[in-house]
């Protein structure tokens, strides 16, 4: 499944993506997820200039899924001196429903630890529904663990913030990190 940065012309069937998978959310009851608009095409535009949309895509060179991330700092001060490390959080991966149950997903979140972790980064992050089951469960099968509050950066509780202005806090919600250390060949 060839990753790619995303193209300016493909951010449209990017938001296509988002509608058809926010159909799923009908099931669960979460309409308003599912009636949500998907990023608008600056918002898009903005994660892809700075290099944080990746796309996988079918033979024909069509995006099936996409990923959006953006650095955050995480500070620490385990030693006298505080530092902040880089990580690498998700804002939005979205695979379309005909592409399910493929790896897709874990194949782009795998690309972004793999670029992250060479660029000196230490975590992914992203919040989740923690109850719905192609989110929180499936993110802690692929390594992610669930943060408790006084684990949040002040990045972490920023975004936590808006996503309450959205709405978002009407389900469940969690952050989750996934700290990162070099894959090794099995």
């Amino acid at each position: 499944m060839p990753i790619r940065p995303a193209t300016a012309a493909e951010l449209p069937a990017l938001q296509d993506i988002e509608r058809a998978a926010g159909e799923a959310f009908r099931a669960l009851g979460m309409d308003a997820v599912a009636d949500d608009e998907p990023p608008t095409i600056a918002e898009l535009e903005r994660f892809r200039r700075v290099g944080g949309a990746w796309v996988a895509a079918d033979e024909t060179g069509a995006p099936l899924a996409y990923l959006l991330s953006e650095p955050l700092y995480e500070a620490t001060t385990a030693t006298a001196t505080a530092t902040a490390s880089r990580c690498e959080h998700i804002e939005q991966i979205t695979v379309h429903p005909r592409a399910a149950r493929r790896g897709i997903g874990r194949a782009l979140i795998d690309h972004l630890a793999d670029r992250t972790l060479a660029q000196g980064g230490t975590a992914l992050t992203l919040t989740t529904f923690a109850d719905v089951p192609w989110n929180a469960p499936y993110y802690a099968r692929i390594g992610f663990r669930p943060l408790t509050e006084a684990e949040l950066t002040p990045a972490l509780r920023r975004i936590r913030a808006q996503e309450a202005e959205l709405g978002l806090d009407r389900w469940p919600r969690l952050c989750m990190r996934r700290a990162l250390a070099p894959r090794t060949a099995p």
